[in-house]
């Protein structure tokens, strides 16, 4: 297992939870611990992937150009949307 970060790479609108450019949160499977900042709807609709990339799974689209396994994940606030980028760190 290892560590995943999201990390909010856009905002538009007015995210209730004040989700700005550049927040991140780790998450750290060997500790169990989250560090930083996520709302719970923006957790609640990335999990499946957080957890799959933190156990080596893959989840579609998730590869960058350079390999790293990445993706990308949109608040389910259709009107304010927060676009999470989620990758491992190991």
């Amino acid at each position: 297992m290892t560590k995943v970060k999201a990390t909010v790479i856009s905002q538009k609108g007015h995210c209730g939870a004040g989700h700005k450019v550049g927040d991140e949160a780790v998450f750290d499977w060997n500790t169990n611990e989250i560090t930083g900042k996520i709302c719970l709807h923006a957790l609640y609709s990335a999990l499946p992937k957080i957890y799959a990339l933190a156990h080596g799974g893959d989840v579609a689209f998730s590869r960058a150009p350079d390999g790293t396994k990445v993706a990308t994940h949109a608040c389910p606030d259709g009107y304010n949307p927060v676009i999470l980028e989620i990758k491992r760190i190991d």
